[in-house]
């Protein structure tokens, strides 16, 4: 026994346990946690350092992008304003070249083929005009460009209605209605000029006040001028008769007599059945209480006349008798034209009155002893 105790090894010292970590979610608190890895506790001044500059990066991101936004919605605008201009340009500009210049190309050609062929010309031009307004009522309209918009219609459909209306009296001009379709035509072509005022002093003011507000440049990016009615002497109807049927007129733009002979001749006249002879003849005519003069007479000029009057009068009585009826034209060399004037009441009756027949003279009319007859005249029951 004693050979195996002197013979034991050495024992070894036992090394030192290890200080266990300590486990998540045990009683250590946060600063114990952060002393033990050697860090100091935070500093409430930095954190609020921190927070500042937060704050400041984000209010800095928040108007950048209020910035951008912004510019984005001001390139925009400007672009639907310039966008609008160029379209409502385009839409003028055919409005001037394909309507209103071809329009009057036809027009100032007059009729010398056929009322038939100009009217279907001209209403080839009213299908532009029409298609005019149909271009502007399709477009893009910002909202600044409403009351520009507004008047650019007017314009564009007054101009197409015009020159329907036109298109429509046209055959009119050969007939017996010609001083009629005349003034008709001459009052389309005073509308016209009103479109003309409209555009330029409603559309053009309003587009360009638009631009101006939103700062664009109006020397590249403006309205175009129109000008539809180049020629005012169309709004005269005698002109518009001289032009479309390259006959004469009563009177010129001016006022004046047209060229060559004007004037009428008075060829007859008879109350009922019974002819009027002048010269002291006495004749017997069954009055009644309205009795009808139906007058004759003749253009025996070289023009056409308007609002030519024929004037009846009755003297002899215990007063005098006057009624005149205005005939809106007269046709040179047509021949005789009856016109009816009812005196409108009962003349003196069974005694010898005077009555005077008078077809009134015209503008430039040089000959006039042939325009009046007088007439002894008993009215009787």
């Amino acid at each position: 026994m004693s050979f195996f105790d002197d013979d034991e090894p050495p024992t070894r010292q036992a090394r030192p346990r290890r200080p266990a970590a300590p486990r998540a979610g045990g009683p250590a608190t946060t600063g114990t946690r952060a002393r033990a890895a050697g860090g100091a506790p935070g500093d409430p001044q930095q954190m609020m350092v921190r927070r500042a500059v937060a704050l400041g990066v984000g209010a800095l991101v928040l108007i950048l992008l209020v910035v951008g936004v912004k510019g984005c919605l001001n390139s925009r605008t400007e672009n639907a304003l310039k966008d609008y201009t160029r379209n409502v340009n385009a839409v003028v500009t055919d409005s001037n070249d394909q309507v209103s210049k071809r329009l009057f190309e036809l027009l100032a050609g007059g009729t010398t083929g056929s009322t038939t062929e100009l009217q279907q010309n001209v209403n080839q031009v009213r299908v532009t005009a029409d298609d005019d307004v149909k271009r502007a009522r399709a477009l893009d309209v910002p909202g600044d460009m409403n009351d520009a918009q507004t008047h650019l219609l007017d314009v564009l459909t007054l101009r197409a209605e015009g020159v329907r209306k036109i298109a429509d009296e046209l055959p009119n001009l050969a007939g017996t209605q010609s001083e009629t379709a005349a003034n008709n035509i001459a009052g389309q072509m005073s509308a016209f000029l009103a479109t003309d005022v409209i555009y330029s002093q409603r559309v053009v003011p309003y587009i360009l006040d638009a631009l101006h507000s939103h700062s664009i440049d109006t020397t590249t990016n403006k309205p175009v001028d129109s000008v539809f009615l180049a020629d005012a002497q169309w709004i005269d109807a005698a002109f518009v008769r001289k032009q479309l049927t390259g006959k004469g007129s009563g009177k010129s733009t001016g006022g004046q007599p047209t060229p060559g002979t004007h004037g009428h001749g008075l060829t007859g006249v008879t109350i009922g059945s019974v002819t009027l002879q002048p010269g002291g003849v006495l004749n017997r005519v069954a009055g009644g209480a309205n009795p009808v003069f139906n007058v004759k007479f003749q253009n025996q000029g070289e023009n056409d006349e308007f609002d030519v009057g024929v004037k009846v009068s009755i003297t002899g009585g215990s007063k005098p008798v006057n009624v005149q009826k205005t005939i809106d034209q007269t046709t040179h060399g047509s021949g005789d034209l009856t016109v009816q004037v009812p005196l409108g009441t009962t003349p003196p009756l069974n005694i010898p009155v005077r009555a005077t027949v008078t077809i009134v003279p015209v503008p430039g009319e040089q000959k006039t002893d042939n325009n009046t007859a007088t007439y002894t005249v008993i009215f009787s029951r």
